[in-house]
């Protein structure tokens, strides 16, 4: 039995959730602390104050001394939008690790809804949802993630700035009468969720809604526990109750949900967005699992160790993404599809040589996937289109020096390979390299690159003649088998 610790330094919560986990039982959650600090001021100027940066160092010293008392076996404590937003991470970091000696590693978006998604997925029930047509609303302080799933794939995603914290502001900008509040955000909101709606919607039919959250969630699963039964409600009890909350005044919704009324102005905003998503869609169903980001990260934790079964896989949901985003910038499928397998073969065949594992494979994947995505843009500068393509697209499960490692081989792909010309955005850690150092990540993309280009050659004339060849390496040469008949003198 191991004992795991997962913090979760939130925009407007702090949580510290124990859990033990055995490969009998999988995982059981022991206990739940959670601490109300508003950190969502980092939205409106960059930072955060001393008085905050005190008081969060405080809550995280607590958190530590109860993990001391439960004797936790390891821990995982992540930042979201406010820490990542701030002006100056790199001092709020050295300081909370100085001050509480607690190592906060600071999620990009696609990684917390990622982290998301798996809390999702380790609720029972999951599965059999995603079969049919279904929405991930996935609402934070600083954004809202939309996932689509159809036939259990994801299909599509989408980061909006449109967090409850942050609506929050803009509202308190346009200092109008609160009775004017309700009217003006269903504005702002059908405004930004049209151009969703008008991109990934279209004929699509949705009929669930998987909703996490702090608010909604709780709401759901306490006051209207016994009707929706296990957080499913569906979609006229959903809008008598969002109704009931526009409608009313603050004191009624405390005494009628029985929630504190600190919360109350961001449940109405997190109602807010909850009603038009399910407008949009016309969803028959909302789903609320009460699920938390520390969900997300102990299920990662059992998973990495081997300690539970997977139960949905993810690393194909990646892929599948990537798909859908080459569709989207009209790349080739089947050539694509062709790369993709040469690659991969060469890739396996040479384990031994280039000494990358599994998730480097699955970068290689992404990188032949989205290899011409920028011939959208143009054809002559297609390895610069593509990075910025790559660059400006998020794919939920990467990291955003992941996706910078993609972006990189795809355009060295085409241009002649300048090692120490490679300026990386992103400072983070990889776990990939030996230490996260930028000149381990510099020559994961060499490698990488060196790959694709060999990929690439083999299928030069674009008709796939050595697709389905076999590879060996023998005396320290990658030999290619093929029986195809056509003329290869191209590649």
């Amino acid at each position: 039995m191991k004992t795991f610790a997962a913090i979760n330094v939130g925009s407007y919560e702090q949580s510290l959730k124990i859990y033990t986990i055995t490969k009998n039982s999988g995982i059981r959650e022991v206990d739940w602390i959670r601490n109300r600090l508003d950190l969502g001021g980092t939205f409106a100027t960059g930072k955060l104050s001393h008085e905050v940066m005190d008081e969060l160092c405080a809550v995280l010293r607590n958190f530590v001394s109860i993990m001391e008392g439960y004797r936790v076996d390891d821990y995982r404590a992540c930042a979201t939008s406010a820490i990542r937003e701030t002006k100056n991470t790199a001092i709020v970091l050295d300081q909370i690790m100085q001050r509480t000696g607690v190592k906060l590693d600071v999620l990009s978006n696609s990684e917390q809804r990622f982290l998301d998604y798996k809390s999702i997925a380790s609720r029972g029930g999951f599965e059999k949802i995603i079969e049919k047509g279904t929405l991930v609303l996935d609402i934070g302080g600083g954004s809202i993630q939309m996932s689509l799933f159809d036939k259990d794939k994801l299909s599509a995603t989408q980061n909006m700035r449109l967090g409850v914290l942050r609506l929050q502001e803009k509202m308190s900008r346009l200092n109008v009468r609160p009775s004017e509040n309700g009217p003006l955000l269903e504005e702002l909101l059908e405004a930004q969720l049209s151009v969703f709606r008008k991109m990934y919607l279209k004929d699509r039919v949705i009929e669930n809604i998987i909703v996490v959250d702090d608010y909604i969630s709780a709401l759901i699963l306490g006051k209207l526990g016994k009707v929706a039964g296990s957080g499913y409600l569906d979609r006229d009890s959903m809008a008598s109750y969002m109704n009931y909350l526009q409608d009313h005044t603050d004191m009624e919704i405390v005494r009628y949900f029985d929630t504190p009324e600190e919360n109350v102005p961001l449940l109405r905003i997190s109602s807010a967005i909850v009603r038009q998503v399910a407008l949009m869609t016309d969803a028959k169903m909302i789903w609320a699992p009460g699920v938390s980001l520390c969900d997300g990260m102990v299920y990662e934790y059992a998973e990495e160790y081997k300690l539970l079964a997977q139960v949905h896989d993810f690393e194909q949901d990646i892929v599948t993404c990537a798909r859908g985003i080459s569709k989207r910038y009209m790349g080739s499928k089947r050539r694509a599809e062709t790369l993709e397998q040469i690659a991969l073969t060469i890739f396996d065949s040479m384990k031994r040589v280039h000494g990358m594992g599994r998730r480097e494979r699955l970068l290689l994947r992404i990188a032949t996937l989205l290899h011409d995505c920028g011939k959208y843009i143009s054809m002559v500068n297609l390895g610069e289109c593509s990075y910025a393509i790559i660059m400006a697209t998020e794919i939920i499960g990467l990291s955003h020096l992941e996706r910078e490692i993609i972006a990189n081989v795809v355009r060295y792909n085409i241009r002649d390979f300048e090692y120490d010309m490679i300026q990386l955005e992103t400072e983070g850690t990889l776990s990939l390299g030996k230490n996260g150092k930028q000149e381990d990540v510099r020559l994961l993309i060499a490698k990488l690159t060196a790959l694709l280009r060999q990929a690439n050659s083999m299928d030069r004339s674009h008709c796939s003649k050595l697709a389905g060849c076999k590879m060996a390496v023998k005396e320290n040469q990658l030999v290619v088998t093929t029986d195809s008949s056509e003329d290869i003198s191209l590649e």
